[in-house]
């Protein structure tokens, strides 16, 4: 069942993806060459408990770190290790809380120094994809419209949208209902409505759209060993458009 937030519940909402921009804010600060992402991992629960904040995915499911740290070929859920960032790696950081009873979900992409120009194409594309399924995140529009936004602009670019893994709604539970998938069909699916909060998550990968899990259990990797990137926001439906909660103005 897809919930209505109302418009207090929504600020709450905000309130706790607020948090999240903020801490990927000074993450993406700390990527250079040398630091580990063990030690990212620290940060963000670090930041996460001084703001008072509860780091919603370490434990969920098992999952034993607060911040999904995916290098180059990892897709999403990579684990923190005590292996440093080198100069052109691409990381992926995403993160979420858990703050005074609503969640907050983000990700973003970022270059590790320098990176190749194939690196920096997968990641503005990936983010553009993101915004472009925004924009359909409009009452009235189906959830395919979302979808299609999405993978319009990544196949166009020559990329492809990762199938396995979805965003999801999101609220007083890390997982809610829809799934939404990365791509589809316009006019198909949920019709979208004021008041459904939803975490838009295009996962792009450089070649093949398959991706397979690494024997520990968690990290997707890309098939065939290329690049891929993550782009996250929750954003909330309202009568006057797509308003996104994790974007600091």
């Amino acid at each position: 069942m897809v919930i209505l937030r109302l418009p207090e519940e929504i600020e709450k909402i905000r309130t706790s993806n607020l948090i999240v921009a903020e801490i990927l804010n000074e993450l993406k600060e700390k990527v250079k060459p040398g630091i580990t992402t063990v030690e990212l991992d620290r940060i963000a629960s670090e930041l996460a408990r001084k703001k008072g904040a509860r780091p919603a995915f370490k434990g969920y499911r098992g999952y034993p770190f607060s911040l999904c740290t995916s290098v180059n070929f990892e897709v999403v859920h990579g684990l923190p290790s005590t292996k440093a960032l080198v100069e052109g790696d691409i990381i992926s950081l995403d993160f979420g809380i858990y703050y005074k009873g609503y969640y907050g979900d983000a990700a973003v992409t970022v270059p590790v120094g320098n990176v190749s120009p194939e690196a920096a194409r997968l990641m503005e594309v990936t983010e553009q994809g993101l915004y472009d399924g925004i924009k359909e995140a409009k009452a009235g529009n189906r959830l395919g419209d979302i979808s299609a936004g999405v993978q319009m602009r990544v196949e166009a670019a020559g990329f492809s949208v990762v199938r396995d893994f979805v965003g999801h709604g999101i609220g007083k539970n890390l997982h809610e209902e829809p799934q939404i998938p990365n791509y589809g069909e316009r006019g198909r699916g949920v019709e979208l409505k004021a008041g459904m909060v939803l975490a838009i998550e295009p996962m792009v990968n450089e070649g093949t759209h398959r991706v397979r899990i690494l024997s520990n259990g968690w990290t997707v990797v890309t098939e065939d060993v290329k690049l891929s990137a993550h782009f996250e926001h929750s954003v909330a439906i309202t009568d006057n458009g797509p308003d996104i909660l994790s974007k600091i103005q």
